[in-house]
């Protein structure tokens, strides 16, 4: 039987993922394997049946479709989502971050207490050129940008929270944040800042700070997100269990348990259509999730994974809703998922 592929899941990967092949005539026999290819390059195969397969998406891969070969004959091209590489060499641990020009802007974070000769790199809208844009904050973390695009900056290492003006100048925008983790900011331009050893304080538009809700220490950070629509601020919380949660906190500080499952969750992110999005394992599967449903508290889904890839800590969405992806290492832009 020629083989047949029916369905690719998830139907969109960065390189070093695994996806799933459903369809008929993938094995002639218990001792032969089939090849698959992305592209013309040649995946991993990590096991085979007649009908499912596992394969890996080679490092290299660029073209975005998948066959399967037997000695009885090639599949068609199937679709696959191909994610690009856009920078290598860096050290996310948090959402990048994207200005109103279509700058993104990633971290280089560095091992513990350790000075590194670049803290954050933007890789530049009009050219793609990856270019060194500030040194000098030790373990940069997270990231935020406000209206008129001054990058926030959080430092784990110090507990500061730094202002980044487009030009480079930077000033102190708040400390004592304890081990400062994750940013988010909300339409009021109020700034939420995670000190993992269990706070999230909020910073108003006057600079004032306030406790706002108290979560359970984290081994890692706190990623946090905001969602304009029901007012809540989403955060996850890496520990070394495999079902973590993701937690969501009203205005009043309320911290409510949510969505369960999930393996180290972490970087979080809100696309156009107000969908959530996690990076995170399930199931044993690591990549991206995606929730969705309305805006009240009861109403959400947790949907398959849509994204699969490996060290996934963090996503951003660009203006046309492709998704930038970080991963310990790497930048990547995945087109629009749908």
């Amino acid at each position: 039987m020629q083989p047949r592929i029916a369905n690719v899941w998830p139907g969109a990967a960065i390189p070093g993922g695994v996806v799933q092949l459903s369809g008929e005539g993938f094995v002639r026999d218990s001792y032969t394997e089939p090849t698959v290819r992305v592209g013309v390059r040649r995946a991993n195969v990590l096991a085979a049946s007649q009908r499912l397969v596992l394969a890996e998406i080679p490092e290299k891969a660029s073209q975005a479709w998948m066959s399967v070969e037997t000695p009885l004959g090639h599949s068609e091209r199937f679709p696959l989502l191909l994610a690009e590489r856009l920078a290598s060499d860096v050290h996310p641990v948090a959402n990048p971050v994207i200005d109103s020009k279509g700058n993104i802007f990633t971290t280089f974070s560095g091992g513990r207490g350790k000075q590194v000769p670049v803290s954050i790199f933007k890789i530049q809208a009009e050219d793609g050129e990856v270019v060194p844009f500030l040194s000098g904050i030790v373990n940069a973390t997270g990231l935020a940008v406000l209206d008129d695009d001054t990058l926030l900056v959080s430092s784990r290492q110090d507990g500061t929270v730094y202002a980044v003006s487009p030009d480079a100048e930077i000033e102190v925008f708040a400390q004592g944040m304890g081990v400062a983790t994750g940013l988010a900011v909300d339409s009021e331009q109020n700034v939420y800042v995670g000190d993992r050893t269990g706070t999230i304080f909020k910073i108003d538009r006057f600079r004032q700070i306030f406790v706002y809700a108290t979560l359970d220490p984290s081994v890692a950070a706190f990623h946090l997100a905001f969602r304009e629509s029901n007012g809540l601020l989403y955060a996850t919380a890496p520990s070394t269990s495999s079902c973590e949660t993701i937690q969501r906190i009203d205005q009043n500080g309320q911290v409510e348990r949510h969505w369960q499952c999930f393996g180290r969750p972490q970087g979080l992110a809100i696309d156009s259509a107000d969908r959530i999005f996690v990076c995170a394992s399930r199931y044993g599967r690591r990549g991206i999730s995606r929730l969705t449903g309305g805006v009240t508290r009861d109403d959400a889904e947790v949907l398959d994974q849509v994204v699969s890839g490996s060290d996934i800590v963090g996503i951003a969405f660009a203006p046309d809703d492709s998704m930038i992806i970080a991963t310990g290492s790497s930048i990547h832009r995945l087109p629009p998922l749908d």
